[in-house]
């Protein structure tokens, strides 16, 4: 392939809306075009890494079972009204009317139409286990798009269904998927760690999320360097760690506390720690207000409360909500004196806390020596913290570290949620009629390509794993209107690719340290400089992306050399 005859276009400056490093180097390397908020063209060189990507998921779908079809995009509102997700799922659904006035809307996951399908097409359980996939774009109406290609409105996805007789079926189904995904983001070349995550708004029971390790990750996780754990912090549980004898309780004692709105504020006026403070935290949910108590220095955790809660409305009470509803002055409410006004929860770990400050449900006043049984009750007390760096593992007891990870995968267990709701049932053995078994499995595949970006660049690009670039080497003649060096250049792009590897010779009429620039910020593994010398000695420069590194080989090996390097472990990345 010649350069000329592609569409390479290079920025030199980051363009000023993108803020994270895949963003502002997918454009800059000329692979991404923004065209709206959270919409964007994929250019050549950005649609070959996709491919690629899609290539190696195909092949682990395949060989786990997988079998491919495409559904439609958009999507009658029926089905969705049939599963119970048309009025649950939110904002982010684009929703649109068809010349009839007939509802659909477009598609950001395909639970529905999967499971309609199998209602129509599968009858016994002969038929069973069954997985079927797609890789396709989805749409979803993110408030606020960002990060380039990880929080878009439009992306593409690899969706993966299963269907099984009972739930023995389903765990067999559901471990072909887990050894699938971890060779696919292997494959990749991809550092990730699998961890325990919450299902969100497509529901089930177990669920495993894939994380790509990178310090500008929208998610984070913890994990035990001394176990195998790992789990989103929002689905960590979090063990109360063992009390030293409780103190002697003290008189409760109501204080001034002036202008002291938060637990910083109350902490540093009343010169005790964060955590000796009771945090009251208020929340309007689709049925009624609750609060909830988390220690001072903690956060708590709302999807741990929203499934307690079992609501599908729950938001954080404004000034007007504290004040209406609750009766309550901001910044100064407490437990104390709260009971029969609102429900009361308390994170486990409050329970333990003796003689705590809290508000004193008036302005500018707090209580001190607050204490559980004597002071306040609370209807019920659960885990509702969010887990962070230092907390205790919760299978082996070690402390826990913090990372920031993407999302780039995500299994589910749906158990019967889809297939109950619509109807999709089948014959067993003994003639009786059940409802099939199914699990959700997704892989965000313009998700993968940006999380590669921001795990492999530095400061002159980006520098892709070998198996997804969009070239695995440039060839550049220093010399472009020499004919002999456009003439090497010609012939060991040709013996590249008939070795299958997968190479570009840049001819573009541009200086050669433009060319080598441009080969950085585009990330390609390999670099190979022809020069004057190169016609004579016959040898020519490689230069590997990843480490710097620079040889110089005979042009007649070159070819079986870095085959030799880029498919095995000597390969520096």
């Amino acid at each position: 392939m010649r350069a000329t005859e592609t569409l390479i276009s290079t920025l030199r400056e980051v363009p000023a809306d993108a803020d994270i490093v895949s963003h502002q180097l997918l454009l800059r390397s000329g692979m991404l075009r923004k065209v709206a908020a959270g919409i964007y063209t994929i250019l050549p060189l950005g649609h070959r890494v996709l491919l690629k990507i899609e290539a190696i998921i195909r092949e682990e779908m395949n060989r786990a079972g997988g079998i491919e079809l495409l559904m439609p995009i958009i999507q009658p509102a029926e089905l969705w009204q049939q599963s119970g997700r048309w009025d649950v799922y939110g904002p982010e659904l684009f929703r649109l009317k068809d010349r009839h006035e007939r509802s659909f809307c477009l598609g950001p996951t395909h639970e529905e139409l999967f499971t309609e399908l199998v209602r129509q097409e599968i009858r016994s359980y002969r038929q069973l286990p069954l997985m079927l996939y797609q890789i396709q774009n989805k749409y979803r109406d993110e408030r606020r798009p960002r990060f380039g290609l990880l929080r878009g409105r439009e992306f593409i996805m690899k969706d993966l269904y299963s269907f099984d007789i009972d739930e023995n079926g389903l765990d067999l189904s559901y471990r072909k998927m887990y050894a699938a995904y971890n060779r696919i983001f292997t494959r990749c070349g991809l550092d990730f760690r699998v961890v325990d995550a919450d299902p969100g708004a497509i529901g089930g029971n177990d669920t495993h999320e894939f994380m790509v390790m990178a310090d500008t990750g929208e998610a984070e996780i913890v994990f035990c360097s001394a176990c195998d754990y790992a789990a989103d912090v929002e689905k960590a549980p979090c063990p109360v760690e063992s009390q030293t004898a409780p103190a002697a309780l003290q008189p409760l004692q109501r204080v001034r506390t002036p202008g002291t709105h938060t637990v910083s504020e109350v902490a540093e006026y009343l010169g005790i720690p964060a955590e000796q403070v009771l945090k009251i935290l208020m929340y309007v949910t689709d049925d009624e207000p609750v609060a909830v108590l988390v220690r001072g220095d903690r956060s708590l955790n709302e999807i741990k409360l929203k499934n307690y809660l079992h609501t599908n409305v729950l938001e954080i009470a404004d000034e007007e909500d504290i004040a209406g509803r609750f009766g309550l002055p901001q910044g100064f409410a407490g437990p104390v004196g709260l009971g029969g006004r609102v429900r009361l929860l308390a994170d486990n770990e409050t329970k333990n806390l003796s003689n705590a400050v809290a508000g004193a449900n008036e302005p500018d006043f707090h209580y001190r020596n607050v204490n559980y049984g004597r002071d306040y009750q609370v209807e019920d007390f659960a885990d509702f913290r969010l887990a962070q760096e230092g907390d205790i593992c919760p299978k082996c007891g070690q402390p826990l570290q913090l990372k920031r990870g993407i999302e780039i995968g995500q299994l589910f267990k749906l158990g019967t949620k889809y297939s109950k709701a619509m109807g999709a049932n089948v014959l067993d053995e003994s003639g009786r009629e059940i409802a099939v078994v199914m699990g959700c499995y997704g892989i965000g595949v313009t998700r993968t390509l940006a999380a590669a970006v921001e795990q492999w660049h530095d400061q002159d690009g980006i520098i892709w794993p070998s198996s997804i670039a969009p070239y695995e080497a440039v060839i550049i003649p220093v010399g472009q209107h020499d004919s002999l060096q456009a003439d090497l250049a010609e012939d060991l792009c040709r013996q590249l690719t008939d070795s299958g590897i997968d190479s570009i010779y840049d001819d573009r009429p541009e200086r050669p340290g433009v060319k080598f620039k441009d080969a950085d910020l585009i990330g390609y593994p390999v670099r190979i400089v022809i020069n004057r010398d190169s016609a004579t000695d016959g040898l020519v420069e490689i230069k590997w992306r990843a480490s710097g590194a620079v040889e110089r080989i005979p042009k007649d090996t070159a070819a079986a050399y870095l085959r030799h390097k880029l498919t095995t472990d000597d390969y520096p990345l």
